[in-house]
């Protein structure tokens, strides 16, 4: 039985940082409420129903060297479960498909002469041993890159996946972004492994997040789904409340907030404007992501990075590759992901028109696609995503602990030393919570700047 404190906490947010959240502050003995506007759990790492398969509706991976991620699976009783796999990298250039899956293969890369090859490869592994993250942080990525590459490695290589992945904001990023990146594919390697492999549990998220709500409510963690919080505030000497969008209210000791910077910027109208600010400040990519189920397989690449400057998706992430079709009645479930920014009004475009371009580019890739084989296509958007490492990002990151007394903001814009993916968001609550039971040590009303 866990211990109470007789401290209430409200948890604001239910992905899969909020809901760690609530589990080790219940865990430590708190009383705690999670609210989720949505009727579902797990935001970015929700599933969907994509024709009469029931899937993740972004792509995700677990990498063997996911420590964080893994611990909390064997939590609840599935990482012994996970199947691991090798999966194969494809490359889409001058409208050619190149496998990139092995180190013959990276040689016989033809885009690319011997000592362009070189260079990259040469990039890639310093990239990997640089300890001291934060000394890249006033660095442009395409300063960076242009150095130790070389400029036509540059323009044929890196430039289209900077901005792929960043769009035009790439030139406002840090060289931490690529050390990042790079850093996650080598983890494997620095613990000892010979490979990284990929792995799922089988019935995707959709099982992870039913067994993780169930082993929430049997802790005693309240779960408020359907149920928006429309303002954050703390009367003078009262506990903070909750102005809930149905108009009620409800009152804690304590609240965690997990959305976005911007918009708990927009919640909480009693934070100074220096706090206001620097949420404010925070840059966003969002994405479009379609998915699509196939009646036949494409190249059998769970990952096809693309430099074409016409094709009007970031990637081809095959998920049947490295997941067993059977998961999907034996077909095939592509991802065709568009990273933008947060404002960009091609979040607007309809349906129809995402599915008529996204399509119409794939068939253009392979070839032997048609729209007959094209079982069921479906489009998420999300503008809050990831926050850009822009330079110098470390030293002006929001607040986690804020000049309202007992009110907290931790979310994925405190993420300072790895890209965003499940693993580094679970570690982010592992680090976060030591910090929120701790009584502050300095006066109210202070910044506080927590990596």
């Amino acid at each position: 039985m866990t211990p109470q404190s007789g401290e209430s906490w409200a948890v604001v947010g239910g992905g899969l940082l909020g809901l760690t959240l609530a589990l080790r502050l219940r865990q430590q003995g708190r009383s705690v409420t999670l609210f989720e506007r949505a009727s579902e759990l797990g935001g970015l790492a929700s599933a969907w129903r994509l024709g009469d398969v029931t899937w993740d509706r972004h792509y995700h991976v677990t990498l063997m060297s996911d420590l964080f991620l893994r611990e909390l699976l064997r939590e609840l009783g599935l990482e012994e479960e996970m199947q691991w796999v090798q999966t194969k990298t494809g490359f889409y250039t001058d409208g050619k498909l190149h496998s990139m899956s092995s180190s013959l293969e990276f040689l016989r890369f033809p885009p690319l002469g011997i000592i362009s090859k070189a260079r990259l490869a040469a990039t890639i592994l310093y990239a990997s041993r640089i300890a001291d993250w934060k000394r890249l942080e006033n660095i442009p990525v395409d300063d960076w890159l242009r150095r130790w590459s070389g400029e036509k490695t540059f323009e044929r290589i890196w430039l289209p996946l900077l901005r792929s992945k960043l769009g035009e904001s790439y030139t406002q990023t840090s060289a931490a972004f690529i050390w990042a990146t790079i850093a996650r594919m080598y983890a494997a390697r620095r613990s000892g492994l010979k490979r990284e492999m990929f792995g799922y549990v089988p019935g995707g998220y959709r099982r992870i997040l039913e067994t993780f709500r169930r082993h929430l409510e049997a802790s005693g963690v309240m779960l408020r789904l359907g149920t928006g919080v429309d303002t954050v505030g703390r009367p003078q000497d009262g506990p903070i409340e909750l102005r809930l969008a149905d108009g009620s209210g409800a009152f804690f000791d304590k609240v965690v907030l997990t959305v976005p910077a911007p918009v708990a910027a927009q919640l909480c109208p009693s934070l100074n404007d220096h706090e206001k600010k620097a949420l404010q400040g925070v840059e966003y990519q969002g994405i479009v992501c379609a998915s699509l189920l196939l009646k036949r397989p494409l190249a059998g690449f769970y990952i096809t990075n693309i430099t074409d400057s016409w094709v009007p998706f970031t990637a081809v992430i095959e998920a049947s590759a490295f997941i067993d079709r059977s998961e999907f009645g034996g077909r095939t479930l592509v991802y065709l992901p568009r990273y933008l920014a947060s404002d960009d009004p091609a979040f607007t475009t309809s349906d129809d028109e995402w599915q008529e371009n996204f399509t119409s580019a794939l068939f253009r890739m392979h070839p032997r696609l048609s729209v007959d084989d094209v079982l069921a296509f479906r489009v998420s958007r999300e503008r809050f995503v990831y926050a850009l490492p822009t330079l110098g990002y470390s030293t002006r990151l929001p607040p986690r602990l804020t000049s309202v007394p007992g009110l907290h903001i931790v979310n994925s814009a405190h993420i300072v030393n790895g890209t965003l993916n499940v693993n580094e968001t679970v570690k982010l609550a592992h680090d976060a919570v030591g910090e929120l039971l701790t009584p502050p040590r300095r006066p109210a009303g202070l910044m506080s700047v927590s990596p």
